[in-house]
């Protein structure tokens, strides 16, 4: 099963469009440790349409993320196409992806996201136009359905490729399940026996040995990642070491932990400028990075009051000496 976009591994492991993290400084990250294809946070159709200048920040990515995907969402084929069409002469992504699986509130209640899995004429509609504005390859991420009552994996995907999807990526669980009970595996693996195009597994990847173990079950062409790379971007590489039959790799210590973390801050500082908003978003990866660690608790406690990266990189090496003090103690 090829992918419509050129990928490094025979089972490309993706690093899932979200929205506030998946910016480029992780996504550079991510590839670095391992991650074969990122895409980018979801954007607005109808603000890129617009010209709104902060997407058009949001998507801008460098050179070494490739292959890279754009993830667009909106309820208007019209507007949809536009925005893809603009994409493709602005960015120069590797494919666009189309997102009906966003179960957040502001996206869905306009319709967009999985809010137009409840249309599936809409959903094909919306294929074909961005497949007809575009010459670069097109996929979807869905999923299972809106509810319960219109569970049907395989029948919206059937529909997306019957519209011109390349490949799907399957989050297997309904819009009103937002993120609780178990993703439904099986699911995935019935679209893998029932299309013709790669089908992406999402859905409760937390650690390596779900990697494997959602290929093995699902026989899926690839595996995304999502909430499990927060502070954690060792698990591409780690996740890879399984699937080539090989030991994995140890986790890093807290000295690596924070060195990462401080490289990730300094990735963000030039990519998106040394300013206090900066450091205020970044807080949330230095909370994600130090989860685990001995005395996590109070550390993050200082990281959650910082207004600067050098501040947290003070923090971070008063730690490490601390913690180098009690050891020889």
């Amino acid at each position: 099963m090829h992918f419509p976009y050129p990928v490094a591994h025979e089972i490309p492991l993706f690093l899932a469009p979200m929205s506030g993290v998946s910016e480029s400084p992780f996504r550079l990250l991510c590839r670095r440790f391992g991650a074969d294809v990122v895409v980018s946070e979801f954007i607005s159709a109808v603000g890129v349409a617009r010209g709104i200048e902060h997407l058009l920040e949001d998507m801008r990515f460098e050179d070494a993320e490739r292959p890279i995907g754009i993830q667009l969402y909106g309820a208007d084929a019209t507007v949809m196409a536009r925005a893809a069409a603009m994409v493709t002469e602005v960015c120069e992504p590797d494919f666009i992806d189309i997102n009906f699986g966003c179960p957040v509130k502001k996206v869905v209640k306009n319709n967009g996201g999985s809010g137009c899995l409840k249309d599936l004429g809409l959903v094909q509609a919306i294929i074909r136009a961005v497949r007809n504005a575009t010459q670069l390859p097109v996929t979807v991420k869905i999923r299972s359905g809106w509810d319960e009552a219109q569970r049907d994996p395989v029948g919206i995907a059937l529909r997306c490729r019957e519209a011109g999807a390349q490949a799907l990526t399957l989050h297997a669980r309904t819009r009103t399940q937002m993120f609780s009970g178990q993703a439904n595996w099986d699911e995935i693996a019935r679209v893998v026996e029932a299309l013709d195009v790669p089908v992406i597994g999402n859905g409760d990847v937390s650690t390596p040995e779900d990697i494997l173990a959602m290929r093995r079950h699902t026989g899926c062409a690839g595996v995304m990642v999502a909430r499990g790379a927060f502070g954690n971007p060792w698990l591409f590489a780690q996740g890879r070491d399984l699937l080539e039959g090989h030991p994995k790799r140890a986790a890093p210590t807290p000295e690596e932990r924070f060195a990462t973390a401080l490289e990730h801050a300094r990735l963000a500082l030039r990519l998106q400028g040394d300013t206090r908003k900066t450091a205020l978003e970044f807080r949330k990866h230095f909370g994600w990075y130090t989860k685990g660690v001995p005395g996590a608790a109070a550390l993050r406690e200082r990281l959650f009051q910082i207004d600067s990266m050098h501040q947290a990189e003070a923090i971070f090496t008063a730690y490490l000496e601390a913690t180098a003090v009690e050891r020889a103690a």
